[in-house]
């Protein structure tokens, strides 16, 4: 597979010393979908069980989902029981995606994975991320298990962000992919989709998992986003019996978690880490200063502290990154 070379970070915010690996898939095929939301496409087996769905596309420059989603068109699957439903969701960012220029397209005009909150669905506030997630709403509200699939701006190990509740936890460990399981609250910016109603009700059925699979544009990504959504479909219980416990039979790494106790938001234009950070680095002292915002010092609340995902999206308001620490 022939690899584009990015350029080095400038205007357009490109991540340097990344390669294009993944060519993005042609997903014109799936425009007019079944349920009368373009890319939308749900298959029904006519027999009782969960409606399962898959995500992709969230952020347009993510594009493991949609290596995912097609690959699963292609290979023909079909739900034994219950009905899956596939969503490309920024299919409009993702039609402006730039080998040259890669990290542009995450959005259009604001991030689609802040809007998942009856204030901004039913608000006044118009853009094109809204447009499009007031018109999945609907789909969305009938989900049973939910993958929405996401990739990271730095090469590092996959992440399954789990939120708090202990049925999106017993997901993850049911899905048994990645083997790092992030327990966190989400973003001050606002809620994602796999926190947007009852997926965070803790006494409500319906549950979701985001999963990163890995640095935006590596082929280990792309496979790593294949696996899970293999898995996940097994663990629902819409596959045929002998084919979904055969997937699940495949050994996987033991689980770990980590529990996120503060999401560190920048709030001055002059935020800066300390050092070259890219993930998952154990701090081993509290009190250590690991950036700082403005006149502000950042430091590790304790011992031991991961530092997960942070960002090179540095702008108020903005999650830069979170603290967190091994439960087991």
């Amino acid at each position: 597979m022939r690899a584009i070379h990015a350029p080095a970070d400038g205007a357009g915010g490109a991540l340097s010393g990344h390669r294009i690996e993944i060519p993005p898939p042609d997903i014109r095929p799936y425009a007019q979908g079944n349920r009368g939301v373009p890319y939308v496409t749900t298959l029904d087996s006519g027999k009782p069980g969960r409606h399962v769905m898959l995500c992709a596309l969230m952020h347009g420059n993510e594009i493991c989902g949609a290596v995912a989603l097609d690959h699963l068109f292609r290979a023909g699957v079909a739900p034994a029981r219950g009905q899956l439903t596939l969503v490309f969701a920024n299919v409009d960012a993702y039609r402006s995606f730039d080998p040259a220029d890669p990290t542009v397209s995450r959005y259009l005009d604001e991030d689609m994975n802040r809007v998942w909150d009856a204030a901004s669905l039913d608000g006044k506030r118009a853009s094109s991320e809204l447009r499009r997630a007031r018109a999945l709403r609907p789909i969305f509200d009938s989900a049973d298990w939910l993958l929405d699939l996401h990739s990271m701006q730095y090469s590092a190990t996959p992440l399954a962000l789990a939120g708090t509740t202990d049925k999106s936890l017993a997901l993850a460990r049911r899905v048994g992919l990645p083997g790092l399981i992030v327990r966190d609250k989400g973003h001050a910016a606002g809620p994602r989709l796999r926190d947007y109603a009852d997926f965070n009700v803790v006494a409500a059925a319906p549950t979701a998992l985001l999963v990163e699979c890995g640095q935006h544009w590596e082929i280990a990504t792309a496979e790593t986003a294949i696996a899970v959504t293999r898995r996940f479909l097994a663990a629902s219980g819409i596959l045929a019996a002998d084919e979904a416990a055969r997937i699940l039979a495949e050994k996987v790494p033991p689980q770990r978690v980590i529990d996120v106790t503060e999401a560190v938001m920048v709030t001055s234009e002059n935020f800066r880490f300390l050092g070259d950070y890219h993930g998952l680095e154990i701090i081993p002292k509290a009190g250590t200063v690991i950036a700082r915002d403005g006149d502000r010092e950042i430091a590790t609340p304790y011992d031991d502290c991961v530092l997960i995902m942070p960002s090179r999206r540095l702008s108020p308001r903005q999650t830069a990154v979170r603290l967190g620490r091994y439960a087991e």
